[in-house]
């Protein structure tokens, strides 16, 4: 009877272990990172008699959970992609918004300006007209200065997102370090035996770490959990854990970069580009490639506007006669370390000529500037171009380089970001509505006593060194030659018009004192003796011919040098590209995302269909190790019923 007995009693506890587990199922069923618990049984060790074995029952081996690491990890992967491509998505949205808007977009101050320029074009002495025009530079400005604040607003809340993310990411890896030392104290406890519940905490904390930087995991002999990021840099490591910090990047003191923060001892960077998956490899990505590139575009578009308006500006004559002075002021480039160039763009060198075609070499790159000890390369960091410079000045894509004087010590380098903070810097230059030189500084005069038909046009100034001043340049055809009076400090090619070929036109340039260069087109069928006249320019007459340069320039291909070296953009259609392209990045991040999600949730669903809690499946069991309870009571009762009657037969 007593084996019986002990039999029934076993069959009670296990159902009774087997009820406690499922009910444990239920009350956890909204528990996050709750894996299903159930009760492990084997039978136990049978007694032999002559007739065999007799089984004694049976015992509660151990209470595992249901765990897949294979889906764990593919539900880590998936999700550490969703939450990157999460934290993208939300910060680009942002800039997209911003550019589209057609209100607060720059194609709109553009195209303002340039309805100034024509404004003044069509009547060049209306001082009003000339007012309008500062306006809408003004409003140009203002434009530029917006955006700028707009993406440097978005600038410091990625920054604060990525040190409150660094944040998280110690707290967790405290947690998870904590939990490690827990398991470890309570299987030893347990003879071994897993700490489900601390176990299932300790998962729920790697996967929120995972949603904020990629992990990757491995368990230890003695139960412990270590987590690394990155390459394999180690967070966890039994129960201790590595302490991240943000540091101010040496190049941007308003940039903070990843590090490890010893106990003892100087941080230690992480490279940016390990640093993949989760929200923080997100905000970096979206820095790196989006926030960087936006705000180097913004500014290389308004040097790009200043510049040309200025080299065009200062080839024309004001209301005073006197040559243009600069439209807009810019920054020089920004250097750090400051000391290690002095630096410009090579399209303005000299402010006399018209050499504005080299405004198509300028990128919206930044560079890196290395001394070796005897040597300097530039490098684009972006398209890994480079150069080796020759001292003391040289050029590369646009930019005029002078390391006569500088600071670098062998085996230094510096960062370049020659338009980072134009846009916010960018300048009206001029507030007298007479500078605006919508002349131009020479013109022609055909006297009234010409018999044959040429005329004069086009006159297109490409310098001005000396242009103003007391001249008359008079030229003379005849036998199909054009001579010049004066002669000394003139020069003119070609020489040639031949009334049957050229009567359409033909471009002749002039060089004079001072260094003055300009071209006209002389068409028509002059006769022997004809005289044109060329000088200077009077004050307050109503010339328009340079505004209606300046207004060209806005349908001019000036950017983007193409493999031929042609530019191939205007400034409007620049900034076309640039929304675009934010437009086309953010629409491919949101698309990752929801591919993403998808993946996430098949990985999930995978999951769960091993490892969360079905409530039918348990309202079942319940059922099912209630009769076994019962029926192991009823083996109980049998037993004791038996062992009644034999006492009763005994009396």
């Amino acid at each position: 009877m007593a084996g019986l007995l002990n039999i029934g009693l076993t069959g009670v506890n296990a159902a009774q272990g087997q009820l406690i587990t499922t009910s444990h199922n239920i009350a956890n069923v909204n528990t996050p990172g709750y894996h299903r618990q159930s009760v492990i049984q084997s039978a136990m060790t049978p007694f032999f008699s002559g007739a065999g074995f007799f089984g004694t029952g049976t015992k509660m081996v151990t209470v595992a959970r249901a765990y897949d690491q294979f889906l764990e990890n593919q539900m880590l992967s998936t999700d550490t992609s969703r939450s990157a491509y999460a934290a993208y998505s939300t910060q680009i949205q942002q800039i997209d918004n911003m550019l589209a808007d057609p209100t607060t977009g720059l194609s709109p101050a553009m195209d303002a300006f340039f309805a100034g320029v024509r404004e003044v074009a069509a009547d060049p002495t209306n001082l009003a007209a000339r007012q309008s025009l500062l306006s809408a530079a003004q409003a140009l400005v203002g434009r530029f200065h917006t955006l700028d604040d707009r993406l440097t607003e978005i600038r410091e809340g990625v920054e604060y997102d990525i040190r409150a993310t660094v944040d998280q990411i110690n707290t967790l890896a405290s947690g998870i370090a904590n939990l490690n030392q827990q398991i470890v104290v309570a299987q030893a406890a347990g003879t071994g035996k897993p700490a489900n519940d601390l176990l299932d905490q300790r998962w729920q904390l790697v996967t929120q770490l995972n949603q904020l930087i990629q992990v990757t995991t491995k368990e230890q002999d003695d139960g412990t959990l270590s987590v690394m990021i990155g390459s394999g840099q180690s967070l966890v490591m039994g129960n201790q854990a590595a302490t991240l910090g943000t540091i101010q990047d040496k190049n941007d003191p308003q940039r903070y970069t990843v590090a490890i923060i010893p106990r003892n001892g100087n941080p230690i960077e992480i490279p940016e580009r390990l640093i993949t998956g989760g929200q923080l490899g997100g905000l970096l990505e979206f820095r790196r490639e989006s926030l960087d590139t936006t705000q180097n575009r913004i500014g290389m578009i308004a040097t790009s506007v200043a510049s040309a308006i200025n080299n065009q500006q200062k080839l024309g004559v004001d209301l005073s006669g006197e040559l243009g002075l600069d439209f807009f002021s810019l920054p020089l480039p920004n250097i750090i370390p400051s000391g290690a160039a002095v630096m410009g763009f090579d399209f303005d060198t000299d402010p006399a000529a018209d050499d504005i075609a080299n405004l198509g070499l300028l990128t919206d790159a930044d560079y890196e500037l290395t001394f070796d000890g005897a040597n300097y390369v530039i490098t684009n960091l972006s398209t890994k171009a480079s150069k080796t410079l020759v001292a003391p000045a040289d050029s590369f894509e646009g930019l005029s380089i002078d390391i006569s004087a500088s600071t670098l010590a062998s085996g230094e380098s510096a960062l370049i970001r020659p338009t980072r903070y134009m846009a916010r810097d960018i300048a009206l230059a001029i507030n007298d509505p007479r500078q605006i030189a919508a002349g131009c500084p020479v013109i022609g005069d055909i006297p009234t006593t010409n018999i044959g038909t040429g005329k004069l046009s086009d006159i297109v100034m490409s310098n001005v060194g000396g242009v103003v001043g007391n001249w008359n340049l008079e030229l003379t055809y005849s036998g199909g030659n054009l001579t010049m009076n004066p002669v000394a400090g003139f020069s003119i090619s070609p020489s040639v018009f031949n009334p049957a070929t050229d009567a359409s036109g033909k471009t002749f340039t002039v060089t004079g004192p001072g260094g003055f260069e300009f071209s006209f087109t002389l068409l028509g069928t002059p006769s022997d003796g004809d005289v044109f006249n060329l000088q200077p320019t009077e004050a307050g007459i109503a010339d328009n011919r340079n505004a209606n340069l300046l207004a060209s320039l806005q349908t001019a291909k000036l950017l983007f040098n193409s493999g031929t070296g042609a530019p191939t953009a205007t400034m409007d259609s620049a900034y076309s590209q640039l929304v675009n392209k934010v437009g086309n990045k953010a629409h491919e991040v949101q698309t990752n995302e929801l591919t993403q999600t998808t993946l996430y949730e098949q990985a999930r669903d995978a999951r769960d269909a091993i490892s969360a809690v079905n409530l039918d499946e348990e309202a079942a069991n319940l059922v099912r190790y209630q009769q076994a309870y019962q029926a192991s009571g009823q083996v109980m009762s049998v037993a004791q019923r038996l062992f009644d009657e034999i006492i009763s037969i005994m009396r």
